[in-house]
């Protein structure tokens, strides 16, 4: 079966605490791409539909996350004195915070994206896996995951925001799904 790939555009900001010396402790944006491959070991219906899923069905929860919650979110280690701050003075805008154990980097970005891509094609019941998720920062910087996350990929922040099927981008409270920004 041929691969199924999909590319979403989206704006972010954020800001790295880590290497206090780097100029990614200021505040910052990119317009990003995220590119997911999907593969199934299901045959096509041969003669048919000539599919397994249809495009629709398989991207539009996806990029519905993408175009609703992901785009435009401030991203934020969660030890970053300004979630506190947009917290207290502007707690409306909480919805619109992705939060991450650790800085928001792309590589910790990218983990967060595939294990939120995994919930949704399971919840869905998907015949599809995700086999490649390459998140695309600059046209210079990619960060690549494969189809099979290490223990410590796993393990980090499991439980969280990143392993429901939903379109939370952090666990700040409120059930509802981040909407438009």
């Amino acid at each position: 079966m041929p691969d199924i790939r999909f590319t979403r555009r989206f704006s972010m900001a954020h800001r790295l605490l880590a290497d206090a010396a780097s100029k990614c402790v200021v505040p910052h944006g990119h317009n990003e791409f995220v590119h997911v491959a999907l593969r199934t070991d299901r045959e096509m219906d041969f003669g048919g539909s000539n599919y397994v899923a249809s495009f629709e069905r398989l991207k539009t929860r996806w990029h519905g996350f993408i175009d609703r919650a992901v785009d435009h979110a401030f991203q934020l280690n969660a030890a970053d004195p300004l979630l506190k701050w947009f917290l207290r003075e502007e707690p409306a805008r909480a919805s619109r915070l992705m939060v991450f154990e650790g800085d928001p980097t792309s590589e910790a970005l990218a983990v967060a994206l595939r294990r939120k891509l995994d919930a949704i094609l399971s919840d869905e019941q998907s015949a599809f896996r995700c086999v490649a998720l390459t998140l695309e920062e600059t046209p210079t910087n990619a960060v690549s995951i494969g189809e099979t996350l290490s223990p410590g990929e796993r393990a980090w922040m499991a439980g969280s925001w990143i392993d429901r099927a939903d379109e939370t981008i952090n666990d700040l409270g409120g059930d509802a799904p981040c909407g438009a920004g």
